[in-house]
């Protein structure tokens, strides 16, 4: 296994990468090899909340099922915040009780995740995907126990290089999300902005894995 791709809403079936689909409770795809699912903040329906969190709760349990999510908080969509908090925390409590990672959306509500894990006092690993934000952002999240995976705003936004350099070793990860882009792309450019052999990044991010996923896939 030469890739480890945290988050994808494409599987390759390549056999060099390890790859973390993303999956909707009402779209459940049983072919995937690894998945994660998840109510995305988008896609809250009030008339399958309920159906949706049973099919979380079954599929979780699930030896391939690596993460919850993704799921998270949007502050510019229409879909009331208070609706969107209330099926976050009961998809958190669900990954508390399975003890599973979290894959989080967050779109200008940091603040609010942030004091989301503290009062729920979760002890379960949160990775924030699809990170683009500043410096301080990264270190409050960072400071909080987060970890951030980078993948279509490190291709897309040169200013993130010095984020990322930024960022520790043992707390990031890497994704192609929804982009054309191969994982190996985004692999070659954070090795580039790290400073250090495609080998070495490839081995950290395996370590990183292991420590966050409790997996013996790799």
């Amino acid at each position: 296994m030469e890739f480890i791709n945290i988050h994808t809403h494409r599987f390759s079936s390549d056999k060099n990468i390890l790859e973390i689909v993303n999956q909707y409770p009402n779209e459940f795809d049983e072919s995937v090899p690894n998945f994660s699912i998840g109510i995305h903040p988008w896609y809250i329906d009030e008339n399958r909340i309920d159906a949706d969190l049973k099919m979380i709760e079954s599929k979780i349990q699930q030896k391939n099922c690596l993460a919850l999510g993704e799921c998270g908080l949007d502050k510019r969509i229409e879909k009331p915040m208070n609706l969107q908090a209330q099926v976050f925390e009961s998809q958190l409590a669900l990954a508390e009780k399975q003890q599973k990672p979290v894959i989080i959306h967050c779109v200008a509500a940091f603040q609010e995740i942030i004091e989301t894990k503290k009062r729920l006092k979760i002890s379960v690993p949160m990775i924030v995907h699809g990170f683009s934000k500043n410096e301080q952002t990264a270190k409050q999240l960072l400071y909080n126990g987060f970890y951030l995976s980078f993948g279509k705003y490190l291709l897309r936004n040169p200013e993130l290089e010095s984020v990322f350099k930024s960022i520790p070793n043992d707390r990031f990860f890497l994704e192609t999300d929804t982009i054309e882009e191969n994982i190996a792309d985004v692999y070659a450019l954070a090795a580039k902005y790290k400073n250090r052999q495609l080998l070495d990044l490839q081995q950290q991010i395996k370590l990183n894995f292991k420590t966050v996923f409790e997996s013996d896939l790799i």
